[in-house]
């Protein structure tokens, strides 16, 4: 009991704001990961820590890529150590770019929706607090819809959901070091622990949409 106790007070301090990433020696080209994306479809989700979420959009088939960023604060220009207060108002949200006649909105909506507790209010795994919290962030009238709808499905199998689903106003792009981050840092303490086994219950519950 008394290691069982141990090893939750340490999971529970391994938390995606507490982790060391200065000394990260990733240097992604923004230019770089940009190129060729201008022709494809962008939605917007925050589920909790966003180096979790990132790599479980990039293992679905039809996303050519995720960044990490800032959405639903007031603020401008946001930093991560802003954002790790929790005062902020924003959300650590992906920006998914995806080609709409290989995957629909609805299944990136569903791969949001089994890949993270929607139950849990502004709280993923070991991580909590606002900047955690469960979001969809629509750009149309038909993704609010769409959002919606998933919602009222969950929620009429009996499942709670505190997902908001809200207009997107600015994401704002986070520090080159977390792009591709459970990539570029697999045996990372947090990523070890939290990430990978969260990416690995993804794909085991959506082997369909994996690329």
């Amino acid at each position: 009991m008394k290691l069982l106790t141990i090893l939750l007070i340490s999971i529970s301090m391994m938390s995606c704001a507490q982790t060391d990433t200065h000394n990260s020696d990733h240097d992604s080209n923004s230019s770089e990961m940009n190129q060729d994306l201008d022709s494809l479809q962008t939605a917007y989700f925050a589920s909790g820590c966003f180096w979790c979420v990132e790599a479980v959009f990039e293992s679905v088939k039809g996303v050519q890529e995720a960044e990490s960023g800032y959405s639903g604060g007031a603020s401008k220009n946001p930093t991560y150590e802003e954002i790790c207060t929790g005062r902020s108002g924003h959300a650590e949200s992906v920006k998914v770019y995806y080609d709409s006649s290989i995957v629909s909105y609805e299944t990136l909506v569903d791969v949001f929706f089994n890949s993270h507790d929607p139950s849990t209010l502004n709280r993923q795994g070991p991580d909590s607090g606002t900047q955690y919290r469960s979001a969809i962030f629509y750009e149309t009238d038909e993704e609010r819809k769409i959002a919606k709808a998933a919602i009222k499905k969950l929620r009429s199998n009996g499942t709670r959901v505190t997902t908001e689903v809200t207009p997107l106003d600015v994401f704002w792009i986070a520090e080159d070091y977390h792009q591709d981050y459970e990539r570029n840092h697999p045996n990372q303490s947090y990523v070890r622990a939290v990430s990978i086994p969260r990416l690995n219950a993804f794909k085991a519950k959506m082997p369909e949409v994996l690329k």
